[in-house]
């Protein structure tokens, strides 16, 4: 511990109330400025040292003075590691979506009808379109209240827990001129940097690569444990203000204003009073979007005046005053040299295309992906052809299409494999489906270990030192087939394998003990049975607490599940019905895995509604989805995702899904109000 922080906490018992209470707001504001200094400014005027200092005195204030407790202070940005279930929020004003366009002509037509309807050219504020998860931030009195999803547009998920985690979004504004209330639109993205470094990660533990940074941003908007967002470094981008008494009558000196109050506002917009400019600005970031740390996918075109704006209006799902140009996907022309099909955990096998290394998006191609056998005859690809690569945002690029007047009169088409690459079995390809997968899930390499690879990945048994070069050296060594081996490894069978060190051996046996507390639900998803991931994983050991009520489930029991449907409880019947499952799963119960959860019985008397099934749409002011979802249970009735034959009731809130409503009254399912189904019990 620091002299100077050793000298300040001395001082705490000596603070009265006061002084705590001047010092703790005195910290904040400090803390606040530095973060907004550094995560949006770009301009850090201490070091991370310092600001440590900083931030480890306010927590040990906070701690001895607890009365004086703010949610929104900057010591609780760290995160909580307690789960939470996102509740259902309507935004102030809805969250439309913006009506793209591909060529000039149709922004040439956009900008005509905007003439037509105002008698007079107008100007234009045009903006970078962000390529990350939409989100909506609730401002009063200058303190961050919700943010909220987009989700239909109408409601969305209530994340506020997860936003605070976000460094670059003020939880307190600063100055002042802000309106009382207001809403502010923008972007959470993930720069180049964080996604990499994740990839990089994720690759280390066994986990699937996420595709691009927009998945990576929304996936992680959506997770479950705050802490863990906190560890994913987001950023937000904000474009769009609206609510009462805003600063100015138009949209770019609002966007000028907030940045003064704190707001991350990146200073890429201009304003354009002809199309000339407009055109210009699209040219500019077509070539400079690939100097940029995070993805862009096109240029937003606005309205800039608001009360123009507010004359224009909006049709049913877009506004009339905004048009969002796409950039074309990136492409590039390079030679085939030839294709390998690879085989995945599932025995699907997927053909990827070797090419001649090409720049394409900033990076460097050798790889593309040819998907299936459908996508090479629908290309009618040949070998050595000269083919046009993509880069959509996708880790592997694809193929396109070919460049037929380079093809050489001789060469051959390429043909799929008929025999597994690795193992050499016939391959099988269902009808109906595209892929073809190898059969031999006993003895085909890739599949044993692709297995063992999601068996111990952080969201199934969570096995650290086990990475994917480590499972193939257990492998080579013949000391592991399946999962069930694992926890048969000894120290002496590890010790002297390639670096493989004492520590590392000790930690890896430490880490195989620990997941045997790993909960039922994840052990299931670990089995890796096909189309059971991990929410079905969870709906499965919430309807069967035990192993062997799954394993002796029928196929009308699996499909009462809710998101279980014939797919999916196939599945679950052909796994359980293979008498080699079965012995793993019992070798697995042998070494202490937990295949079963505490449940609360309740007697009959207490479910009312056993054998009902509800579907609940729409959002309530006095209670949650998920809390009537989980009060539906405890009744005894089941709570499914969509309205089929067998739903028995509808719950209807406000703003309930059209589509749902129509399906129940073509099936004559009775949509009752919250208030007619607490009556029902």
């Amino acid at each position: 511990m620091t002299g100077n922080l050793v000298l300040f906490l001395n001082k705490i018992v000596l603070m009265d109330a006061s002084e705590a209470r001047d010092r703790i707001l005195l910290l904040r504001k400090e803390l606040e400025k530095h973060n907004h200094l550094y995560y949006v400014a770009n301009q850090p005027q201490i070091s991370d040292y310092q600001y440590d200092l900083l931030l480890k005195e306010l927590q040990e204030l906070e701690k001895e003075w607890p009365e004086f407790f703010d949610p929104l202070s900057p010591t609780r940005r760290v995160g909580d590691d307690r789960n939470q279930e996102f509740t259902q929020r309507n935004h102030l004003t809805p969250m439309y979506s913006l009506a793209n366009t591909y060529s000039k002509e149709e922004i040439a037509e956009f900008d005509q009808r905007v003439i037509h309807a105002t008698g007079h050219p107008v100007t234009y504020t045009c903006e970078l379109k962000y390529d990350g998860a939409a989100i909506n931030l609730l401002y009063q009195n200058g303190r961050l209240v919700h943010a909220i999803t987009r989700g239909n547009g109408i409601s969305g998920d209530d994340v506020t827990g997860n936003i605070k985690t976000i460094k670059s979004i003020p939880l307190v504004l600063q100055k002042t001129g802000y309106p009382e209330s207001f809403e502010i639109r923008g972007e959470v993205i993930m720069t180049h940097k964080v996604f990499n470094q994740l990839n990089k990660e994720r690759t280390s533990h066994g986990e699937p690569l996420f595709a691009n940074p927009r998945n990576a941003a929304s996936g992680t908007l959506k997770m479950q444990n705050t802490a863990m967002v906190a560890k994913r470094n987001l950023d937000c981008f904000l474009y769009g203000l609206s609510g009462e008494r805003l600063p100015a009558d138009n949209h770019y000196d609002n966007l000028k204003e907030a940045r003064k109050w704190g707001f991350k506002i990146p200073d890429y917009f201009v304003r354009c009073t002809t199309l000339d400019e407009v055109y210009a600005y699209i040219r500019l970031w077509d070539q400079k979007r690939k100097e940029l740390d995070f993805n862009i996918d096109g240029i937003v075109i606005k309205v800039d005046n608001l009360s123009i704006q507010s004359k224009l209006g909006f049709t049913a799902k877009s506004p009339r005053w905004a048009i969002a140009y796409k950039f074309p996907a990136e492409q590039a022309e390079t030679q085939l040299i030839s294709v390998d099909f690879q085989v995945g955990r599932t025995g699907t096998v997927t053909p990827v295309a070797n090419l001649q290394p090409v720049l394409l998006g900033g990076t460097t191609v050798k790889r593309a992906s040819l998907h299936n056998s459908d996508q090479i005859r629908i290309l009618d690809i040949h070998q050595h052809d000269w083919v046009i690569i993509e880069k959509g945002g996708e880790i592997i690029p694809k193929i396109v299409g070919v460049n037929v007047q380079k093809r050489h009169p001789m060469t051959l088409p390429v043909e799929f494999a008929t025999h597994c690459p690795e193992c050499g079995t016939l391959l099988q390809k269902d009808e109906g489906e595209a892929r073809h997968y190898c059969p031999n899930i006993r003895n085909c390499p890739p599949q044993i270990k692709g297995r063992i690879t999601h068996f111990v990945s952080r969201k199934a048994m969570d096995i650290e030192g086990l990475g994917e070069e480590t499972i193939e050296l257990l492998y080579q060594k013949n000391l592991i087939r399946d999962v069930a081996d694992l926890y048969q490894l000894r120290k002496e069978d590890l010790v002297d394998l390639e670096r493989q060190g004492e520590k590392s051996v000790e930690n890896l046996l430490s880490a195989l003990e620990a997941s045997k507390n790993v909960p039922y639900e994840r052990v299931l998803f670990g089995l890796g049975i096909r189309h059971v991931g991990e929410t079905v994983a969870k709906k499965l050991v919430k309807a069967f607490p035990k192993l062997e009520d799954l394993i002796h489930a029928g196929k009308d029991q699996l499909i009462s599940v809710d998101e279980v449907g014939d797919k999916i409880a196939d599945s679950i019947l052909a796994y359980f019905s293979d008498p080699e499952h079965l012995e793993l799963v019992k070798r697995l119960q042998k070494s202490g895995l937990k295949f079963e959860t505490k449940t609360k019985v309740l007697s009959p008397d207490s479910q009312p509604l056993t054998g009902y099934t509800f579907v609940i749409s729409g959002t309530f002011e006095s209670v949650s989805r998920q809390e009537l979802k989980e009060l539906i249970e405890s009744l005894g009735a089941s709570a499914a995702s969509s309205v089929t034959s067998r739903t028995n009731y509808v719950l209807a809130g406000k703003n309930m899904g059209p589509g749902k409503r129509k399906k129940a009254e073509s099936l004559g399912i009775p949509i009752i109000s919250l208030e007619e189904f607490y009556q029902m019990f």
